[in-house]
């Protein structure tokens, strides 16, 4: 039985139950960080726990979660459950409240941390990457200035329900990509996206309404340390379509190479001889050199 840790206990997945009075489960309202572990360590964790504090108290949700504190918990939940490394669930919601838009801020909040077993790309899966099926679903617009990692997940799901109906016109294991209403190139169901044209890496400004990743603007800095010229813009299909290469990112698969890209209409365009890119392959190992540190 998995154990999990839910407001300051260690307890195993049957006993965990939060409050159907929870905000988190009537409104949505709360916020979520995925990412993995190195050697136990959790990569980029300060970074993720100040998106989530300045997200949190946006929301007016009081919450005094540390670096240190979360990996604390991370340490003893690998141990628990017998787990060299973890894929890693950090949730947090309003907590308890009355029915009704809340009228003040949040001084409880529900926490709970949870780890599963990573699953790991084989070498010769990651050189062969991964389809970007191209997805009618739009990007919705930001629930603020910038869009949080929020518990409301509703337009990812629908845009993975799309991806599954889908079936066999599309290829097996691709990730879909959404536009933003402006036909903007925007993000993966739930992955960042770059591509290479003319050797500058570019990627979907964050104003398209993507989340601001963390795994993203890591790859935008060792991508600069690398020498490469990065711009954020406003992007088309059309211009993806005539890439020389292109991955996405996130927390737990770091950077997968993108090989074929598939359009609405079944098209499809093959990109590096349907292998890894050069560029995307010299970030991903020196990305990986720096999660292993």
């Amino acid at each position: 039985m998995r154990t999990l840790y839910v407001n300051g206990k260690l307890m195993n997945a049957k006993e965990a139950m939060v409050s159907v009075y929870d905000h988190g489960f009537l409104y949505g309202l709360g916020l979520f960080e995925t990412f993995r572990t190195y050697h136990g360590r959790c990569f980029l964790l300060e970074r993720h726990i100040n998106r989530l504090l300045d997200s949190c108290r946006q929301l007016g949700i009081a919450c005094e979660l540390t670096t240190e504190s979360v990996q604390q918990i991370v340490t003893e939940l690998l141990e628990r459950n017998q787990l060299e490394e973890g894929y890693v669930r950090l949730t947090v919601s309003g907590g308890v409240g009355d029915l009704g838009l809340p009228m003040d801020d949040y001084s409880n909040p529900t926490i709970v941390v949870m780890v599963k077993p990573l699953a790991v790309m084989s070498a010769d899966a990651w050189k062969k990457g991964k389809a970007l099926q191209l997805l009618r679903t739009r990007r919705n617009s930001p629930e603020g200035a910038y869009r949080f990692k929020s518990l409301h997940y509703m337009n990812n799901i629908i845009a993975k329900r799309e991806l599954l109906q889908l079936g066999d016109r599309t290829v097996a294991g691709a990730e879909g990509l959404m536009v933003n209403e402006k036909e903007q190139l925007a993000e993966g169901i739930v992955s960042n996206l770059f591509f290479v044209k003319d050797n500058v890496v570019h990627t979907p400004h964050i104003d398209t309404g993507i989340l601001p990743g963390i795994t993203r603007q890591f790859v935008i800095e060792l991508a600069k340390q690398h020498g490469y010229d990065v711009k954020e813009g406003h992007y088309t299909f059309a211009e993806l379509w005539t890439c020389s290469e292109a991955w996405i990112t996130n927390s737990i698969q770091e950077l997968v190479p993108v090989t074929t890209l598939l359009d609405m209409d079944g098209s499809r365009q093959t990109l590096s001889q349907a292998e890894a890119g050069s560029i995307c392959t010299q970030l991903a190992q020196a990305y990986l050199a720096a999660a292993m540190k």
